[in-house]
């Protein structure tokens, strides 16, 4: 490899007119400096008689030429194998010629060292001829890339600000004005603590703090800005830190207005929940109707029925046999009933509360499903309000029905755990799981429309949800809820 890149280098080299000019002012010199007979033109032997240097002083003075040249061609290691060359063409004159010889070779070391500062002082300068070009060319492309930046930040669609560490403006584009509503040169005499409430401040803190601090923080957030006409603007917003010699300066914020939006998802949730309210409302008035009319019709019935099949009074005992089958079937059809009606609006929530409505659910559950169903408590139990309270049991209802159906689970557990503003209830089970992909928002797409059901139940109420499976290993949901 070493020897290819010499042949390389060597080749290269000798493809350079340069090369061969040089060789040629050397051979011109060389001769002459050998041959008494070749006289040099009257100007020159004046030039000599002027500066008072004899012919062979002269001549060794003029390898100087080739030495440099060289230097300027092929930088320090051209001139330093020229001057080797030139010393190899001088030394035998000198040995062989001069008298003294100490004279010639101090002038031969002369020549060399002269020519060789003179060549390394030539590639200094073209270095720093070359610096400055790169310097001028990453200047310009500098430049250019800021006025880019420049044309990318005034044009850019969001709003884009910096601020100092005290929240002190101090640029922003053109968007900023429109959604923060005050001009630039407003802007630069205000502090962002000016446009936020104390929650949005409490939130900005934590941000900062957390960017500061360098951990994890989840963006792009909400935060509510309140305009300089009192209105107020919601924006989705990404802030980063802005570093300046290795030091945080202040922070950049991407921010986007989605007050139109939140509005629209404020509206649609008041109505989901109007509606989630209208549903729970007619749920509960045909569950009393089936409670207070058709149930207590078909007890008449049904006892009628058992009178009849146990009555002596001319009945036959083929027809007590069907009077017995058809009062079977009413208290079949009278317990689905009943089922049917705890289903729709267990009267134990509105009567006791959730935990007691759920406990129930868990045994009808373990009852009819086989599927061992247990209730745990944590804390201090404590009466939730009623719309927290129903939705919570919906949630839970649907969960343990997808475990019925769905799971192949052998047994279910409901942890509740209460603490003074906070109701986390999880709901676990042993069966076969699925592979989770995405967030619960996302399981629509794949046919899990009970889990959506369940966030958006749990979102009404200002909750979260997650949701925790893997194959064979049990599924797992948690629920948070106010209060």
């Amino acid at each position: 490899m070493a020897h290819r890149t010499l042949t390389g280098s060597m080749t290269s080299i000798l493809r350079k007119p340069g090369f061969w000019l040089i060789l040629a002012v050397m051979v011109l010199i060389t001769v002459p400096h050998y041959s008494s007979s070749l006289q040099h033109p009257g100007f020159i032997s004046q030039l000599m008689a002027d500066l008072n240097i004899t012919r062979h002083t002269f001549e060794r003075i003029l390898y100087l030429a080739p030495i440099i040249w060289a230097g300027f061609l092929f930088g320090w290691w051209g001139a330093f194998i020229t001057s080797l060359a030139a010393i190899a063409c001088m030394v035998p004159h000198v040995v062989i010629y001069s008298t003294p010889p100490w004279q010639s070779a101090f002038e031969i070391g002369a020549v060399v060292i002269i020519g060789c500062v003179i060549s390394v002082g030539f590639v200094s300068l073209r270095r720093e001829r070359d610096y400055h070009k790169r310097l001028e060319v990453i200047q310009q492309e500098l430049k250019t890339s800021e006025e880019r930046y420049r044309s990318l930040f005034e044009n850019a669609i969001d709003a884009i600000w910096m601020h100092d560490l005290e929240g002190n403006f101090i640029t922003a584009n053109k968007a900023s004005e429109k959604m923060i509503g005050c001009s630039r040169e407003e802007l630069y005499r205000k502090n962002v603590k000016e446009f936020l409430s104390q929650e949005s401040l409490d939130l900005a803190h934590r941000i900062r703090n957390r960017l500061l601090n360098d951990e994890a923080v989840e963006q792009p957030y909400e935060q509510r800005f309140s305009r300089r006409d009192g209105s107020v603007v919601y924006m989705q917003l990404a802030t980063s830190i802005v570093w300046d010699k290795g030091k945080p300066a202040g922070f950049q914020h991407i921010a986007r207005d989605i007050t139109e939006q939140k509005m629209m998802n404020d509206n649609l949730r008041f109505y989901l929940k109007q509606a989630t309210r209208a549903q729970e409302e007619e749920r509960k008035r045909i569950s009393h109707e089936l409670h207070d009319d058709t149930i207590q019709a078909l007890v008449v019935l049904s006892r009628q029925l058992d009178a009849l099949s146990t009555s002596t009074d001319g009945v036959s005992d083929d027809m007590k046999r069907h009077l017995e089958e058809l009062w079977q079937q009413t208290d079949s059809i009278l317990q689905g009933i009943r089922r049917l009606s705890q289903d729709l609006r267990p009267a134990a929530i509105d009567r006791l509360g959730l935990l007691p409505a759920v406990q129930w659910l868990a045994s009808e559950v373990t009852k009819h499903s086989n599927i061992a169903t247990k209730v745990n408590i944590v804390g201090e139990e404590h009466r939730l309000p009623e719309e927290v309270a129903i939705a919570l049991f919906r949630i839970i209802q649907e969960a343990l029905r997808n475990i019925w159906r769905h799971s192949g689970a052998t047994k279910a557990e409901i942890t509740f755990e209460f603490t003074a503003n906070k109701t986390k209830i999880t709901i676990n089970d042993n069966g076969k799981g699925f592979v989770l992909a995405g967030k619960v928002g996302e399981l629509a797409k794949q046919g899990k429309l009970g889990l959506v059901g369940m966030q958006e139940r749990v979102q009404l109420i200002g909750g979260t949800i997650s949701v925790e499976s893997e194959p064979d290993k049990g599924t797992t949901i948690i629920v948070e809820a106010p209060g």
